[in-house]
């Protein structure tokens, strides 16, 4: 939705300086430094919640059969520098350093390593020299045209389409830089289906909800919190996707609390004669209460195979 029209004036200077910025790289006038293995990112054009996080999770366990590490910015991390966040299965930090979706990633996948640094080409040199990855995803990159990338790819939202950029609305780029796109995922296709044409190869991602996260990350059936009255919160770039999403399950919400995207939860208590339900990246933030639950998922994408033969294509 967009904000406040008295901001509606700064789309244009916002504008000119995405505009700048692209063209300096697209000319080659600034190049970006080329790491020696390669480099998949995985972007999007706004500062909400488009899955990135989630397919980022997808990404590594299609390909699980090399050596890979997550490399991303730690945002609202309390740290600084480059940070190793786990070592394939170990976890070498809490999530207070490492930032809440590199604590998920390392915390969900065991089979990498995941690596924060504000620096990404530095970052990728500190995991290169440590850990030896075959192939490096970096996280929310789209953007970040400092470091070399070999396949990128966008994720978009049906909100996407009609909004506008900042400050006024929640794009960071217009919608026409997916020309720089390898290809496009059309997120949240279970919530709100919708098409999109491009010449670029375009996949739909899709979420299957098949169970429940205790405060543990121990898997718990959907059907422990059927029928029951639940308080639902969440801390995302976009907590009204999350909201549709426990209505569209048939959870019976007995209220909703939205947070800010990345909030650390030190003034929230839940109560022990409630029942809540919440987001896995919100969920690492309050593990210990037993009756907080997330709700948990796995990801589709339509025509699969095709997608793995595009990345192969690039990297096998």
């Amino acid at each position: 939705m967009p904000r406040s029209k008295l901001l509606f004036p700064f789309i244009l200077p916002y504008a000119f300086g995405v505009f700048v910025k692209n063209l300096l790289y697209d000319k080659r006038i600034k190049k970006p430094k080329k790491l020696p293995v390669p480099v998949i990112s995985v972007g999007n054009l706004s500062v909400g919640g488009t899955g990135k996080t989630s397919f980022v999770i997808y990404l590594a366990n299609l390909l699980k059969e090399r050596r890979i590490c997550i490399l991303l910015r730690g945002y609202k991390r309390k740290s600084r520098g480059i940070l190793a966040v786990s070592e394939y299965g170990k976890i070498l930090t809490d999530w207070e350093k490492a930032g809440d979706e590199a604590y998920l990633l390392a915390k969900l996948l065991p089979s990498v390593c995941v690596v924060v640094a504000e620096d990404r080409y530095e970052g990728g040199l500190f995991a290169i020299k440590h850990f030896s990855p075959e192939l490096i995803i970096l996280d929310d990159g789209f953007q970040h045209r400092k470091l070399h990338r070999d396949l990128d790819i966008v994720l978009l939202k049906k909100k996407d389409i009609s909004d506008y950029l900042l400050p006024y609305g929640n794009l960071r780029e217009p919608i026409g830089s997916l020309r720089r796109a390898d290809l496009v995922i059309l997120s949240y296709q279970d919530v709100e289906p919708f098409e999109f044409r491009t010449e670029k190869p375009t996949f739909k991602m899709f979420r299957e909800f098949n169970s429940l996260l205790d405060s543990s990350f121990g898997e718990v059936p959907l059907e422990h919190l059927k029928g029951r009255d639940v308080i639902a919160f969440s801390g995302l770039g976009d907590n009204e996707q999350f909201l549709k999403t426990l209505k569209k399950l048939g959870f019976k919400i007995k209220e909703f609390i939205s947070f800010l995207d990345h909030y650390d939860y030190r003034n929230f208590k839940p109560k022990k004669e409630e029942v809540y339900l919440t987001t896995p990246k919100d969920l690492i933030k309050l593990q210990g209460y037993e009756n907080v639950f997330a709700l948990n998922f796995k990801v589709k994408v339509d025509r699969e195979k095709e997608l793995r033969e595009i990345i192969c294509r690039t990297f096998c």
